[in-house]
């Protein structure tokens, strides 16, 4: 078992491969398991050294106490809910349970990448459950309201 240290952006990552074999690496970032498939096998250079691969890997979201991991959506309910575009943190809703709900209005805020994005109702309908907070973390395909 191996256990790196890295700082990304100024936010600190602990790192800790757990197991490793020519196809891919189980590792741990803060805490959260991933396994990671290298992309291709290691090929010679022109020198003659052989250069590992790099696998890509989604940027793990950083993790604290006060902003829980939100990570799979839930099973199918007959209902429709409205997923996550993107990896990252709610910044604001703008909506709550009962409410009714215009296709293309603004139903929450998420910051991803920098950037705050408008996550839009996808049909005309009534929120009748609201999966998330305001400060969560998100990971992509997360379901965020479900719209009856």
């Amino acid at each position: 078992m191996k256990e790196f240290n890295y700082k990304i952006n100024g936010t600190p990552y602990r790192v800790v491969v757990t197991k490793s074999d020519s196809d891919s690496v189980e590792l741990e970032v803060n805490g959260t398991p991933f396994t990671v498939e290298l992309a291709q096998k290691t090929k010679k250079t022109l020198t003659g050294i052989k250069r590992p691969s790099v696998a890509s890997a989604p940027a793990p979201t950083p993790q604290t106490a006060s902003t829980p991991l939100v990570t799979k959506p839930s099973g199918s309910t007959g209902k429709s809910s409205l997923q996550s575009p993107l990896p990252g943190i709610i910044l604001d809703i703008r909506c709550k349970v009962g409410d009714s709900v215009k296709k293309g209005q603004t139903l929450m805020i998420l910051e991803a990448m920098k950037m705050e994005n408008n996550i839009l109702a996808n049909k005309n309908g009534n929120i009748t459950e609201i999966l998330v907070q305001k400060g969560d973390s998100v990971l992509e395909g997360a379901e965020l309201v479900v719209i009856e």
